[in-house]
């Protein structure tokens, strides 16, 4: 079980997770290995190494660090097709990361599953989904599973803004309330669902209200705060344990490249996206609080910074040399 840290406020009045030097660290090591990860995978991807879609998170890191701070070992995660932070957010080897997004056998998935399509029984990752909210029903059958065995865990079930309009997150949302089910909506609000700025297609622009008429409990999260994250995630997975039934969190993120490798995001101006950077980068925000205290120095940022860029290049030699699978793969793990 994750142990509640204490909280205190930001400049802004809202709670923040009271977090070590330690802690600090740790969190900003995890954002930066998922930054220069994606930086990678995007490079790759313009080489042609890697096929199908290829959804980067970069820009949105503090919102899946901050909940794993917030969890136990036994909880449990799903998530959408925007996967990759997730996956190594919950402790899932690099190189197997890269070698699926390259199609090799050595992959989480054995080369058959891609970007979207990656799982980890051994860390509780139940995947990301390819198909807009199909997660969601998912997640919040794992939540039923978990009230049904009388254990005490709880799911994390991640979306994203454009996938709160699907029918099927209301279904849920319904059955979870119904039942008190121990499960975590994080609907990570990115301003743009694909191309579409959330205003022209929501009726209903504060997302931490979707589940009212279910009576479900929400709130907005400063999500490129890592400490509100934090905060917001051990609140709301303190409710869920106790029995309370579900919690809607909405974290305020923002992604810096397009929807996919394809998208040229021309739906928003370059000025727009160089501010969100200069003033609310989740990682720089980290880095200057831990120069700000003394807690570390340039130079072992630096170091940092190395050691993060050899993991994500060793992860990028591996998966391009390892072999790719076997055609019998082909009718492996197919119903029929």
């Amino acid at each position: 079980m994750a142990k509640t840290q204490r909280t205190t406020r930001n400049g802004n009045g809202a709670a923040v997770a009271a977090m070590t030097p330690e802690e600090d660290l740790s969190a900003y090591r995890m954002m930066l290995l998922i930054r220069r990860f994606e930086e990678r995978a995007g490079q790759m991807y313009g080489m042609g190494l890697i096929g199908g879609f290829c959804h980067l998170y970069i820009g949105q890191e503090a919102v899946v660090v901050g909940m794993q701070m917030a969890i136990g070992e036994s909880d449990q995660v799903i998530t959408g097709y925007r996967d990759h932070g997730h996956m190594l957010a919950t402790g899932m080897d690099a190189r197997g990361v890269m070698a699926e997004l390259t199609g090799r056998s050595t992959g989480y998935s054995r080369g058959k599953g891609g970007s979207m399509h990656m799982f980890s029984r051994e860390r509780n990752f139940f995947g990301g989904h390819g198909i807009v909210a199909a997660q969601v029903p998912l997640g919040t059958g794992l939540a039923f599973a978990n009230r049904y065995r009388g254990n005490d865990r709880v799911c994390l079930t991640y979306f994203g803004d454009g996938a709160a309009n699907q029918g099927q997150v209301y279904e849920s949302f319904n059955m979870a309330g119904l039942w008190k089910l121990p499960v975590v909506y994080v609907i990570e609000n990115n301003r743009y669902a694909m191309g579409t700025e959330a205003g022209r297609a929501s009726a209903q622009t504060d997302f931490s209200r979707r589940g009212s008429s279910f009576d479900l409990p929400g709130e907005q999260v400063d999500g490129m705060d890592v400490r509100a994250v934090r905060a917001a995630g051990e609140k709301a997975v303190a409710w869920c344990r106790s029995g309370k039934g579900p919690y809607i969190l909405e974290m305020k993120t923002y992604r810096y490249r397009g929807h996919s490798m394809s998208d040229p995001a021309k739906y928003r101006t370059r000025e727009e996206v160089d501010r969100m950077r200069a003033e609310h980068d989740p990682i720089e925000q980290v880095k200057q609080r831990m120069l700000a205290a003394g807690a570390i120095t340039e130079d072992a940022l630096k170091d940092i910074d190395r050691e993060v860029r050899a993991i994500v290049t060793e992860a990028a030699d591996f998966a391009s040399t390892t072999p790719e699978p076997d055609p019998s793969e082909l009718w492996t793990d197919v119903l029929r």
